[in-house]
């Protein structure tokens, strides 16, 4: 196995702490992006980068942020002189009736899930682009093509968006000899903070129409439904595993998608036919070279 450089945003808690804990104990330099790394992340920083035997380099890069991104890739080239792998985890939750939320917090959960990845992207592909070769890793969502419980329109929304443009990026980079890899997981009830750090809506009146009317807790029974088809035995730490499982395979043969749904909503199945078709298409135009990335390297 060779070391790599890696960039992983969202990096303080959940799937984003568990994978880059899991890239550096594999032997990777594993930049571990948040906000506020001096400040309110402080100790996390301090807690990741004690661990023993691994080089977790905690940084601070705000995805809502172009000045924060351009300012984190440039001290990780100037400090390594590469990024070879880009994990995309930065994400935010927000839970209630589709309506009570203002366009501006649509806006939001938009700016952080999708514009988020763009704004890192710019950054550091050009990094990519140059050395011909890369890895992307997305962390998207198995509601994108599988089971979608009510009130997470705005996340699902955005999962969505996201995963749309993770597969136009993957046919946009093939070519520079840049690989994608996509990561689904599905619901879990423990072992992230999704559900207890979720946004709310803010428009408490049409919240309140929800609350007392034909939807009166509606909330808690799809929180409730959805924690009592969960294993006992899910561990979120299967998706940092299996992106460390992809880090480290030779290039040409990491997978497009990468599946890790204890509840088995059939994402793996509604992706199945909408990747195939989406490669189908290309078949028929004249493009499949993009469906593989090329090695230049």
């Amino acid at each position: 196995m060779s070391q790599k450089i890696i960039l992983i945003t969202g990096a303080s808690s959940g799937f984003g702490r568990l994978t880059a804990e899991s890239l550096a104990k594999a032997g990777h330099v594993v930049y571990a992006s948040m906000r506020d790394v001096a400040g309110r992340n402080a100790r996390n920083a301090a807690e990741m980068a004690a661990i023993p035997s691994t080089d977790i380099r905690p940084i601070e890069l705000d995805v809502q942020s172009d000045a924060s991104a351009d300012a984190a890739v440039a001290q990780i080239i100037a400090e390594s002189g590469r990024i070879d792998v880009l994990v995309h985890n930065a994400g935010h939750m927000m839970f209630g009736p589709a309506e009570a939320f203002l366009p501006e917090q649509f806006a939001q959960q938009y700016d952080v899930n999708v514009l988020g990845t763009q704004r890192v992207n710019r950054a550091a592909l050009p990094h990519m682009r140059a050395a011909k070769q890369g890895l992307l890793v997305w962390v998207s969502s198995s509601s994108s093509a599988g089971g979608t419980p009510p009130y997470l329109a705005p996340y699902f929304a955005a999962k969505a968006g996201m995963d749309a443009l993770a597969v136009l990026y993957a046919r946009e980079l093939a070519r520079w000899g840049i690989e994608t890899s996509i990561i689904v997981p599905g619901a879990f009830t423990k072992g992230t903070n999704h559900f207890a750090h979720s946004g709310r809506p803010a428009d408490e009146a049409r919240l309140a129409d929800y609350e007392a009317g034909p939807y009166a807790g509606l909330g808690e029974q799809v929180q409730k439904a959805f924690a009592e088809i969960v294993p006992d035995d899910a561990d979120v730490q299967g998706v940092a595993d299996g992106i460390v499982e992809i880090v480290d395979m030779p290039f040409g043969t990491r997978p497009f998608r990468f599946h890790y749904d204890p509840t088995e909503d059939g994402a793996n199945v509604g992706f199945t036919v909408l990747d195939r078709l989406r490669a189908e298409m290309l078949h028929r135009v004249g493009l499949s070279d993009l469906l593989k990335p090329a090695k230049l390297v």
